[in-house]
């Protein structure tokens, strides 16, 4: 198994830059997500994310708390953007995604650098969160740390309101997709997270996703992931994400060896006023219907989560020192979907 970072190759063949170019053509008027906000970004407007050409980063540290082969022991390397495309009402990281001020206005060299402090720390992955709004920033800071020494795998931790358009020129250039579906239907899009036309959107950009890196998960031999695809469905008070319908497209259209990550995390938000039924916890009896739904749809591989955990994946961006401070890892929250977890892909 070839374990080099696929981004490598395309720095050393000066494709990566090429690929820079296009985005930087796509970020004015600004065209990377399915809003198309035609934002003059490199002339000093914002759009709907809040930025300009610059990236906004709140913060970057070791994660404990995802996906068990994304922190392993020592954390996936996350950096967390400030500002986002889609906005959810309800987002537990609403300090920083909607206050893109919340951030330090960081060049790529700066970003570079951030990437490999990261790596000399021991991280096990760079995780880039909510990277939509800023991808031509990032992807310039990841030409410039390839050519310092990075080698570790790419995360791509978004909200699923891509472009598939836009996700084909990281073709080759992000190692594992780590994509949520929030919602089965638009209704509930449109009370959550203000938008008519995320299912489409989602589901073009997980298969275009798919097609990059497959739909399953290649591991290490110490079970720490190296590519593919894990996507996450956050299940909601009321049915509001319709997760049977998530779930079914994930079966059919992706196939039952996808890994999915099905979260109990739910809370609103403090200081947030929601409508129903956002403005309560999941009920644990939801999300035992939920997990009743994987058997339905076949999907045994991934992971599942103990509800009672959920005060332990809630940030807090106002600490100094680590937003997630004191919470539970992922392995000791979460459950394998299978005996074996995620499996190894062939």
């Amino acid at each position: 198994m070839n374990l080099e970072p696929a981004y490598l190759d395309l720095h050393r063949r000066g494709e990566l830059r090429r690929r820079i170019d296009s985005l930087r053509a796509l970020e004015d008027p600004c065209q990377l997500c399915p809003r198309l906000c035609g934002a003059h970004r490199h002339s000093g407007e914002v759009g709907f994310c809040g930025l300009g050409h610059m990236a906004s980063l709140a913060r970057a540290c070791h994660h404990l708390g995802e996906e068990p082969p994304l922190s392993g022991t020592r954390g996936a390397g996350t950096l967390f953007l400030a500002g986002c495309n889609l906005g959810c009402t309800f987002c537990q990281n609403h300090q920083v995604s909607r206050t893109p001020s919340a951030g330090r206005t960081l060049g790529p060299e700066a970003l570079a650098l951030e990437m490999l402090a990261l790596q000399v720390a021991g991280c096990h992955n760079v995780e880039l969160v909510t990277p939509t709004h800023a991808l031509p920033a990032l992807m310039e800071a990841l030409d410039q740390a390839a050519a310092q020494g990075l080698s570790l795998p790419l995360v791509h931790n978004g909200s699923g309101y891509e472009r598939a358009e836009v996700l084909a020129l990281l073709d080759g250039v992000v190692d594992i997709y780590l994509p949520d579906l929030k919602y089965g239907d638009d209704e509930g899009a449109l009370i959550g997270s203000g938008v008519s036309d995320y299912v489409a959107q989602s589901r073009a950009a997980v298969l275009e996703m798919a097609r990059q890196v497959g739909s399953s998960l290649t591991l290490d031999s110490n079970g720490l992931a190296r590519k593919g695809l894990i996507v996450r469905h956050l299940v909601l008070p009321g049915g509001l994400a319709s997760t049977s319908s998530v779930l079914g497209f994930i079966a059919t259209e992706l196939g039952p060896r996808t890994s999915l990550s099905l979260m109990s995390q739910y809370r609103p938000p403090t200081g947030v006023n929601l409508p129903a039924p956002l403005d309560r916890p999941l009920d644990p009896r939801e999300y035992q219907e939920a997990e009743a739904l994987l058997e339905c749809w076949g999907l045994t591989s991934g992971w599942s989560q103990a509800t009672e955990s959920r005060d332990s994946y809630v940030p807090d961006f106002t600490r100094e020192d680590h937003p997630f401070e004191g919470m539970a890892s992922d392995a000791e929250a979460c459950s394998c979907l299978t005996k074996g977890g995620a499996g190894r892909a062939k």
